[in-house]
């Protein structure tokens, strides 16, 4: 599997990364509902077999559990990772959870997070959200100095518009965005991928799947099947109108996927790969089984056609949108 340098850090990454965001499990704010750990660590395993060399996971997901999963799945593994992980998202005892850049606060967190995933040093830390946003400059001279100090190897931003990654430019470089990114959420073309290829930041985008939705396997009757901790229901691309477009494309995805043996998830991924400022795309996984439905992405190209048929039904939805609006 080709890897590609992740912006200006020393980090050559598969086009693919480990998600862990559902692996930590059920019974807080943004939840996928209840997960095995023994799955879990399948799953690590699975896609380290199949050449993936990085896991993107963060502190908040399952209040610190995803943490615990990587470390335990790494745990006298021959196929050591890099590991990458996010702050800026904080739990008190009740579970409730509140958003910080507050520099003391950064600096819990990521001897926190040092402890739980058992290493010494992680080699991406990223800010999960520009939250609060006039925070945002402390945060990010909090994370530059913890480079320094050698807590963290890189450093990166998640979820910044054009205008905080330029802020924190100015502080300290940036060595990679994570943002959403897909085919039914394409908005990161018009300014943050430009921004990026100009200042040499890398891109992980993370949802190329759209929450499981892309993957071909979602039907109206599973989602009415969710537990109530499932963040999923909740979210306008579950709900109409979104709903019944996104259904369309995973279907028109599925359609391309057979031609070539893959999968619609794999076309889903494979359409945020296209672009060159892509570093690498997130996948998560909850269960060994699912990597065999996307890692035929991570070489797979969508010829011009294809890629025309998916814009042809992004257009033809959005003006049935428009005219229901």
């Amino acid at each position: 599997m080709q890897k590609r340098q992740l912006g200006n850090s020393d980090l050559h990454i598969t086009p693919l990364g480990i998600g862990t965001w559902a692996i930590g499990g059920g019974g807080w704010a943004f939840a996928w509902g209840p997960q095995d750990d023994s799955d879990s660590i399948g799953a690590i395993h699975a896609a380290l077999d199949r050449g993936i060399n990085w896991i993107d996971t963060a502190a908040v997901y399952g209040l610190g559990h995803s943490e615990e999963m990587v470390a335990k799945a790494l745990n006298g593994s021959s196929s050591r990772p890099y590991v990458f992980t996010k702050c800026g998202l904080v739990w008190d005892a009740a579970g409730t959870v509140s958003r910080t850049l507050k520099r003391e606060s950064i600096r819990r967190e990521v001897e926190a997070s040092l402890r739980r995933l058992r290493v010494d040093t992680i080699d991406l830390y990223q800010i999960h959200w520009p939250d609060p946003d006039v925070e945002v400059e402390e945060g990010w001279s909090a994370l530059a100095d913890m480079k320094k100090e050698g807590k963290v190897r890189w450093i990166g931003v998640s979820n910044f518009n054009a205008s905080q990654m330029a802020r924190a430019q100015a502080i300290a470089p940036i060595t990679s965005l994570q943002p959403p990114y897909s085919v039914v959420q394409p908005e990161i073309e018009a300014d943050l991928l430009p921004f990026c290829a100009k200042n040499n930041v890398g891109v992980i985008c993370y949802s190329p799947m759209k929450s499981g939705m892309l993957t071909g396997a979602m039907t109206r009757e599973r989602i009415a099947a969710m537990p109530d901790d499932d963040f999923r229901k909740r979210t306008p691309s579950y709900k109409e109108p979104l709903l019944s477009r996104n259904l369309a494309m995973a279907d028109l995805l599925k359609a391309i996927g057979a031609r070539h043996g893959l999968t619609a998830g794999e076309m889903a991924i494979a359409w945020t790969l296209r672009r060159p400022e892509v570093t690498a795309a997130i996948v998560g996984l909850r269960n060994p089984k699912q990597i065999e439905g996307v890692i035929g992405a991570a070489e797979f190209r969508l010829s011009d056609n294809e890629l025309a048929e998916i814009a042809k039904c992004l257009g033809d939805w959005a003006e049935k949108l428009a005219a229901r609006a």
